[in-house]
């Protein structure tokens, strides 16, 4: 019961509270040329890290690029022109497939009893 009322709550398509809030979150990460995934970060948790470690260095750089673009925005106070946030797809994913890797890898790493492969510490 529990998850299929959570389910419901966080889908958008059969939530129309969850559907206003995706659409919320893309204006606003059109409006500085984000993706959802950029919003993820290394320094907080260790398997964002190794999953960005593990993509193709064309992908991680354009990464670099939309946040430096969107840091630069937000210290100017302003948006990118309306033609390119029509062109922002702020839902395609990158990262996810990797991450859901990684995070597969740990849990069975922590299965068998092995070694981490990485010092799980946050600074």
């Amino acid at each position: 019961m529990a998850s299929s009322l959570s389910r419901w709550l966080v889908d958008p398509k059969k939530n129309p509270l969850a559907a206003i809030h995706k659409k919320t979150v893309s204006s606003r990460l059109r409006r500085y040329g984000l993706r959802y995934d950029d919003l993820y970060d290394p320094k907080y948790e260790l398997d964002v890290k190794e999953a960005l470690n593990r993509l193709p260095r064309e992908i991680v750089d354009a990464r670099n690029q939309r946040l430096k673009r969107a840091i630069d925005l937000s210290m100017k106070h302003e948006y990118l022109p309306e033609d390119l946030q029509a062109m922002q797809t702020p839902f395609r994913s990158y990262l996810q497939e990797m991450l859901t890797l990684v995070k597969k890898e740990q849990a069975e790493r922590e299965a068998l009893g092995a070694l981490p492969l990485y010092e799980r510490t946050i600074p």
